[in-house]
């Protein structure tokens, strides 16, 4: 008899979350809609503390995209921003939002019945991720005719100095003297230290729910991970988002404390290097489910976790915050995080995407595989693919390496 399929075991608190960001985008639409309320777009590692701590409601066209990926829409719509001139090559995520925006298609419709992202009274990026967020705001910039306002970061960074934080931390200043005249009013210290005081602890409460896959077996994968990260996103800097992750901890330290396994029968334990493949979370959550093997850690989720945020030094910890992030940091300093996270979640195996359209957030293409596995001894996989465009991706050619690569961890 051939040995049963494991089951999924879904996240009670699931449901929780999908209220919170209906909440969230329904409000956006009411403040669009509202002459006394001001929405900023912002990019997801970009200073939305500062935006609410103006009272601008905030919305992340990067969670837009990823919806847009996640729905398997993202192929669709990418060839209209490639006929407007914008490369195949370039961001999915900047390709699929402008060409959805540009046929009147959002996902946010079937979701939750809004015809529209909401228009924006300021668009404010920072560089800290590449430069395809300030082109992408610059499109929208243009179209609504709005201010298009932003940070230009440092990249490939050893040691991040303190000259490093008084440039960003300056520009953040500037930044503020700009969005007040936008806002009608200067900014409110207070409420701004109150708004850093919640981000940093849904940062820490998103670190501690993220490391409870540290116990053997681990009670999320990465996949769940990247579904949950939604309030780290873009609701970080409320309370809504503490009260959400206290509530998804406390589920999942119960987990850990009866044993309740994400994948059953773990076997191998797994981490993520790179992008999420949006359209194919489900069916690479199934194979790897199928194949006992458990990808329970990443750098991607990781990527809203700002330690540095203090409430009693907004600017300056704001800036350290947002130039210590993992992808601005230089290789040698990106492989000694992946080797702690190794030995933290006790890893068998790498994976790397190569997201095709992505990058910044690819890295493989410089070496980092083979250094990491002579200083680590952890065998590796790369898969070729794309955030977005499912064009770059072949589901069978993966389905193999990854059928491989386990029988390889089985092998040793």
């Amino acid at each position: 008899m051939s040995e049963p399929i494991p089951r999924a075991r879904p996240i009670a608190a699931a449901r929780l979350m999908k209220r919170v960001m209906a909440d969230h985008f329904l409000r956006l639409d009411e403040a669009a809609r509202d002459p006394s309320r001001k929405v900023a777009w912002c990019n997801s590692v970009g200073p939305g503390e500062l935006l609410h701590g103006f009272g601008f409601e905030v919305y992340y066209p990067e969670n837009h995209s990823a919806i847009l990926g996640a729905t398997r829409k993202a192929t669709e719509y990418i060839p209209y921003a490639n006929a407007r001139g914008y490369s195949p090559e370039i961001c999915s995520y900047l390709t699929a939002d402008i060409g959805a925006f540009m046929k009147g298609f959002t996902p946010l419709k079937k979701a939750y019945g809004i015809e529209a992202v909401p228009r924006p009274d300021v668009l404010v990026y920072n560089t800290n991720q590449c430069r395809d967020v300030q082109d992408w705001f610059r499109w929208y910039g243009r179209h609504f005719g709005v201010p298009c306002i932003g940070v230009h970061t440092h990249r490939n960074i050893d040691e991040v100095t303190d000259t490093h934080v008084a440039s960003i931390s300056g520009q953040f200043q500037e930044l503020a003297r700009d969005l007040a005249g936008i806002a009608g009013h200067s900014l409110d210290m207070d409420r701004f230290r109150d708004v850093v005081r919640l981000s940093a602890r849904c940062s820490q409460l998103w670190e501690q729910v993220l490391r409870t896959a540290m116990a053997r077996p681990s009670p999320l994968t990465f996949f769940d991970g990247t579904i949950h990260m939604g309030p780290a996103v873009v609701l970080r800097g409320t309370k809504v988002a503490v009260d959400y992750y206290e509530t998804l901890l406390q589920e999942l330290r119960s987990r850990v404390s009866d044993g309740v396994a994400a994948v059953e029968g773990e076997r191998f334990r797994l981490y993520w290097e790179g992008m999420p493949i949006w359209g194919k979370l489900r069916s690479l959550s199934e194979q790897f489910l199928g194949l006992r093997s458990c990808v329970l850690a990443s750098t991607y989720c990781n990527s809203w976790i700002f330690n540095q945020l203090d409430p009693d030094d907004p600017f300056d910890s704001m800036a350290r915050a947002y130039t210590e992030l993992f992808i601005v940091r230089s290789d040698p300093v990106k492989e000694q995080y992946i080797s702690r996270m190794c030995a933290d979640f006790q890893v068998d195996g790498i994976i790397y995407h190569d997201a095709r359209t992505c990058p910044n957030n690819s890295n493989n293409r410089y070496g980092m595989p083979g250094r990491l596995a002579d200083r680590l001894g952890i065998p590796y996989l790369t898969i070729d693919g794309d955030l977005n465009d499912l064009r770059l991706y072949s589901e069978e050619q993966a389905r193999t390496s990854i059928e491989a690569f386990i029988e390889q961890l089985d092998q040793d």
